[in-house]
């Protein structure tokens, strides 16, 4: 494992190093078309490079810090930052995706870089400044296409961005991966940015963490909303604002160049002469003096859409002046315009000579700023307005403009935050959760090596945040080391309270049994041949859902249990030396019952014990029969229980070996015989296939019984 301190060291060497080294890069390819005046930009190669060594965070950082930079020189650079920033994201993408591992895979990255700094770049352009043929890098090629009459001045623009974008692209990734090339791989290790706050983890095990199953929504992603959220309110309100101010700011300098323009115009203009210049038109002497310096003054600012001289009167605007522009032609004097709707309101006081505010109309002529200024003859009244248009289309051009230049800042940047947040969330946050979260899943697992292992694993994560996901990590793993104490601790204090019942029931069987001077240690060999029986069948996979190791558990204990209602059978019919009279058998028969009744006592004490049901099973099913002519029940196949099955043909087979009073015992292989004989009739065929597969089991439980009754085969 990495320590912390060579890790410490890889962050303050490598990374910085790689960091200058791309934007060293970044900064010289810029510098190189220009030296060798080819129409290329070549300003992404250390971006690539970075982004590809050292992963999200560095290649968005350089991108848009070398944009940044670029920007002091020429401050158009810093507006295409987001550009950068998306290149940046895509190649880190495509390279953990192995687009950089084939030759023909080069090709779908320089696509999509070519489509991020053509396509995108050109539809920026067009917010920020507009489409024209000017001396940009793209203009010849432009100028081409558009002068050949086929393509609008958009499309020619777009296109000759793109096809230039995408030679520029194709050189950037060949040499981004030239480079690449040379640099080792035990080197390339060093340049990923990783912020590990724990013991790192391998790839694999990372993959393992992150593909936890979640119920709901991951913290990676509720993460990134948040940032994503709050960042992006803070920046729609912040630039509303700054559109706000800009947009108020804007009109206000707008008002103030149109008044002060009308002012000048009204200056030039003769009241005196207003009826003398709407009469004689070009012909009254000064007017084409008066009309040339109204020109001079609309040329003082490309906004200045009309400059023009009205008499109003009841029927309308009666022209004085009326200067021509490249769009439209001016009316001569002594036409009457007529009022637009927009002046309504402020006809009255035009009539009157009186000012009027700056009015602000989308009429005839489009979305105009308009400013009246009273011309005023030798004797102080109003003969005339001058007026003066300006042009709001190039305020609305230069408010999208304004967004736009907001918007690709922001973007860049807004991309970098997410990057940070996610960084430090990531290894601060994220990975510390979800590595404690994979250490102790399997904590609960009934199996102590299972619990031993996560709590190894947790202590070996060795979090160290220094916030209270540490203090959270502490006390996990004191809790899970204490709690693996406790669980042992109880464990071995169930097994001896487990001892102790069976050695209680085994002492109760003997109890019984003493009574009955014929069975000898039967208890003890039926248990040990129900679980010969049982471990052969689920080796066999019989009845799978049933026989759990739980279930073979709970009948091996209890199988002693099986005669326990023998204790309420007179010991005259239990020790008789000869055969039993049919009432006799009949009350013999009855120790099923009789175990029946002793074992429901003990389960109303403890009603939840598996174990003592498959007691009570036991103990009255044991002589039913599979064709259905047992007792006590007459119960047939897989009505009776399969513990009682078992049972059967475990305490007939250790009847036949054994001597009784009334009996010499059958040798192994006779006992053996009867048993298959009565397979189908008296035995469950799945059971007796078990047991006879068993043999080696089986004969091994007989030899260590039955050495003082051991009779050779063919004996009877």
């Amino acid at each position: 494992m990495e320590g912390v301190n060579s890790r410490k060291k890889k962050h303050t060497l490598y990374i910085p190093g790689l960091c200058a080294a791309g934007i060293i890069l970044n900064v010289a390819g810029s510098k190189i078309p220009g030296l060798l005046n080819v129409p290329l930009f070549l300003d992404n190669i250390g971006t690539i490079i970075t982004a590809v060594l050292g992963g999200y965070l560095p290649g968005i950082a350089i991108g848009y810090v070398t944009n940044l930079i670029n920007g002091i020189n020429d401050p158009a650079t810093a507006y295409y930052c987001i550009l950068t920033v998306l290149i940046s994201v895509s190649c880190t993408w495509m390279y953990k995706k192995g687009f950089f591992d084939r030759w023909y895979r080069l090709i779908a990255v320089i696509f999509v870089l070519s489509f991020i700094g053509g396509a995108l770049g050109s539809i920026l352009t067009w917010l920020l400044y507009g489409y024209g043929m000017g001396e940009g890098i793209s203009a010849p090629f432009t100028r081409q296409l558009y002068d050949s009459g086929k393509l609008p001045l958009f499309w020619a623009q777009f296109i000759s961005d793109v096809l230039i974008d995408l030679v520029d692209k194709t050189i950037t990734v060949a040499v981004s991966v030239i480079i690449l090339h040379f640099v080792p791989e035990k080197l390339r290790k060093c340049f990923v940015l990783d912020g590990w706050r724990q013991t790192p983890l391998t790839d694999k095990e990372r993959a393992k963490v992150e593909k936890e199953h979640l119920r709901g929504t991951g913290l990676r992603t509720k993460i990134l909303l948040m940032i994503a959220v709050i960042t992006l309110f803070i920046a729609v309100v912040t630039t509303g604002i700054s559109f706000l101010l800009y947009h108020s700011s804007t009109l206000d300098d707008h008002k103030l160049m149109a008044d002060t323009i009308a002012q000048l115009a009204a200056a030039e203009i003769d009241g005196d002469a207003i009826d003398y210049y709407i009469a004689e038109g070009d012909n009254a002497d000064g007017y084409k003096e008066t009309e040339n310096k109204l020109e001079e003054i609309r040329s003082a600012s490309p906004d200045i859409e009309y400059v023009y001289v009205y008499k109003i009167e009841e029927d309308g605007c009666h022209v004085v002046f009326d200067l021509d522009t490249e769009e439209v032609e001016g009316g001569n004097p002594g036409d009457i315009v007529p009022f637009d709707d927009s002046f309504a309101s402020y006809i009255p006081s035009l009539l009157n000579g009186e000012d009027i505010d700056i009015v602000v109309s989308d009429e005839t002529f489009g979305w105009l700023l308009t400013s009246y200024e009273p011309i005023l003859d030798s004797s102080g009244v109003c003969r005339a307005y001058a007026a003066v248009d300006i042009s709001m289309e190039r305020v609305r051009l230069n408010e999208v403009s304004f967004i736009t230049k907001v918007f690709a800042l922001f973007s860049g940047f807004f991309i970098l935050i997410l990057a940070i947040g996610l960084y430090l969330a990531e290894y601060n946050l994220i990975m510390p959760i979800n590595t404690m979260a994979a250490a102790s899943q399997n904590f609960a697992a009934n199996n102590e090596n299972s619990r031993e292992e996560s709590v190894r694993k947790m202590e070996e994560i060795r979090i160290n945040t220094g916030d209270e996901i540490e203090n959270l990590y502490n006390t996990v793993t004191s809790t899970m080391r204490e709690t693996v104490g406790y669980i042992s601790d109880v464990q071995a204090k169930s097994e001896t309270i487990a001892q102790m019942q069976n050695g209680l029931i085994l002492v109760l069987a003997d109890m019984v049994e003493s009574r009955d001077k014929c069975t000898g240690d039967h208890v003890r060999k039926t248990a040990a041949y129900t679980r010969v029986i049982m471990a052969q069948m689920k080796k066999n996979g019989d009845y799978p859902e049933i026989l759990t190791d739980e279930f073979i558990s709970d009948v091996s204990n209890s199988a002693p249990l099986h005669d326990v209602g023998k204790i309420k059978v007179s010991d005259l019919i239990l020790n008789k030396p000869g055969k039993l009279t049919d009432e006799e058998f009949e009350e013999m028969k009855k120790h099923t019952l009789y175990g029946r009744e002793v074992i429901e006592q003990a389960i109303k004490i403890v009603p939840d014990s598996e174990y003592l049901r498959e007691a009570q099973n036991l103990a009255t099913y044991h002589h039913e029969k599979w064709n259905g002519k047992g007792y006590p029940k007459g119960l047939s196949g897989e009505e009776i229980p399969l513990s009682a099955r078992i049972m059967a043909v475990a305490d007939v087979f250790d009847a036949l070996v054994s001597r009784r009073s009334y009996k010499e015992p059958f040798s192994y292989e006779k006992a053996r015989d009867i048993i298959r004989e009565d397979a189908g009739s008296h035995f469950d065929p799945v059971v007796v296939k078990a047991f006879l597969d068993a043999d080696e089991e089986a004969r091994r439980v007989y030899e260590a019984h039955y050495e003082n009754t051991r009779v050779e085969p063919g004996e009877s």
